[in-house]
């Protein structure tokens, strides 16, 4: 692992939780997300990271939404942002869940919380055949972690095989277990000694008025940044940011002060494929 001039943006527009009662902007049916998405790729954004919702609004895994916002979204920017889908439980979906929207679906890249799908030593074959069966399918996978530990058993992973090395991508969710989900940049620096041990790139998401702070110290060490409402929707003065785009403009035009470059989304995909 080594600092870049380059890094990519990644935003994460709605999330599972928030509605628009946390912000009248939070696109939330396929056609609010596709706008949105579209805006923030014109704003500089690499990558989206996409929940889905069901006709009530609520976060859903079922395989029909998924499908409808994947398509319109891909649809409305074809391949100029990198589309990843989340497998994100919220304690009411299952592994096997999990597992077979994304074998049904087949996004271009799709993102997994290690202690949800392998919480213990006990689903290590299910995984590897899995993890085995994205990366054969060329779909990009984004294992995420939470904490130091998270991060020391995703190296004990793939240092077993049960992660394939090739293809991936890493995102530390930074202040997930602080008080309030108040995220600071001092909360990298516990990952850092072992994440000198990582041979893909890997970003960070951060939470609260910081958000912008804790990305930029994470992309002056070289790693791809997320932004967007799903983990973040104020400005640096804590008041309701205007959109998901302008938090990505704002984020761009930062990294352009401090002469980091970001990536366009096929350069992103050959980076990530190399890995």
């Amino acid at each position: 692992m080594s600092p870049s001039s380059k890094v990519a943006i990644i935003v994460a527009p709605n999330g599972a939780t928030k509605s628009k009662l946390t912000h009248s902007t939070l696109p939330i049916t396929p056609i609010e997300i596709a706008q949105t998405v579209d805006e923030c790729r014109a704003e500089g954004a690499t990558m989206v990271h996409l929940h889905s919702r069901d006709t009530s609004g609520a976060h859903s895994l079922e395989i029909e939404d998924n499908l409808r916002t994947y398509h319109e979204v891909k649809q409305r920017v074809g391949d100029d942002i990198v589309i990843q889908l989340t497998t994100e439980a919220v304690g009411k979906y299952s592994p096997e869940q999990q597992m077979a929207l994304i074998k049904a679906v087949k996004p271009e890249a799709a993102s997994f919380a290690i202690k949800e799908l392998i919480p213990s030593n006990n689903e290590r074959r299910i995984a590897r055949d899995f993890f085995a069966w994205v990366n054969d399918e060329k779909i990009t996978a984004q294992y995420i972690v939470y904490s130091l530990e998270d991060l020391k058993r995703y190296l004990d992973l793939t240092e077993n095989q049960i992660l394939p090395t090739q293809n991936h991508h890493l995102l530390l969710v930074l202040g997930r277990y602080s008080e309030q989900l108040l995220s600071n940049p001092t909360d990298l620096l516990p990952f850092f000694p072992t994440l000198q041990q990582v041979k893909c790139r890997w970003a960070v998401c951060a939470f609260g008025p910081q958000e912008l702070h804790c990305l930029t110290a994470a992309a002056l060490l070289g790693g791809d940044v997320r932004i967007g409402f799903e983990n973040n929707h104020l400005d640096i003065f804590g008041q309701p940011a205007k959109s998901n785009a302008q938090q990505v403009k704002q984020l761009k035009n930062t990294l352009s002060m401090l002469n980091i470059g970001t990536y366009d989304a096929n350069t992103f995909r050959a980076i990530i494929r190399e890995c």
